[in-house]
Order: C-alpha cells, then sequence, then structure tokens
C-alpha cells in the first residue's frame, strides 16, 4: 500500500507544482489592453499581405508524415544496435548475436518495405 501511496504523494506534488506556477504567473505577468497593433501578425517586421488561410498541397504533409516515420523509426535502430554490440563481447546476458542480428535485420526490412511503397506512390517526388 505504501508504493501507491507514494505514487499518489508525487501526482498530488507534480499537480500543485504546475497549477502553482500557472496561478503565479497569471498573478505576477503584466498586462496590457488589447490594441490593435498588439493583436496584428508580425512577420519579420513586413506588413502582413492578404489572408493566412491559404491551401497547401497534400504531398507537403505526406513527406512530412513519412520523414517523421522514418525517423522515429530509426531512433529505434540506436537500442537494438546496442544489444547487438553488447551480444558480441557476451555481456547480454547469454544472448548470441544472431538473433539480434535476425531482429535488427528484420526490422530494417520492414523500413525497406515501406520505403519502397512510399515510393512506388509517388509520394516522394516533388511536383
Amino acid at each position: 500500500m505504501s508504493d501507491y501511496a507514494l505514487i499518489c504523494v508525487f501526482s498530488l506534488l507534480g499537480t500543485f507544482f504546475a497549477g502553482g506556477a500557472i496561478l503565479l504567473s497569471r498573478l505576477i505577468a503584466p498586462r496590457s489592453p488589447d490594441t490593435p497593433s498588439k493583436l496584428a501578425p508580425y512577420e519579420c517586421s513586413m506588413e502582413s499581405i492578404g489572408s493566412a488561410r491559404i491551401q497547401f498541397k497534400v504531398g507537403y504533409y505526406l513527406f512530412a508524415l513519412i520523414f517523421m516515420v522514418f525517423d522515429v523509426e530509426a531512433l529505434f535502430l540506436f537500442p537494438c544496435l546496442a544489444n547487438f554490440r553488447d551480444a558480441g563481447v557476451g555481456a547480454a546476458g547469454g544472448l548470441s548475436a544472431l538473433p539480434v542480428l535476425a531482429a535488427v535485420g528484420g526490422f530494417v526490412a520492414i523500413l525497406t518495405v515501406g520505403l519502397v511503397y512510399a515510393w512506388r506512390k509517388k509520394v516522394l517526388e516533388w511536383e
């Protein structure tokens, strides 16, 4: 039961700390009235021209999503390769290098299949 009490205490302290910081900033922050110059958009000291509501091509979003998928999945390769290094020197608790190599190879194969699929759908081509 003491483990749950410890979790509750830390949860309450975290909530109090975050809420206290927000409340303190609301109390001591300087305020100024909303003027037209304050509410105007600012872009590199130049006046805005036209509306900000323009349409972008879907290709930009698809390219960004594919980049994020491969970036995050490449990040997962680092712990696998660290285990592979440890397995090579025998420090991974009896884990041999062959299963780790097979797992990393399967992971890279899945990434390659995803890349080939995106390439065939012409998601990576700019028009």
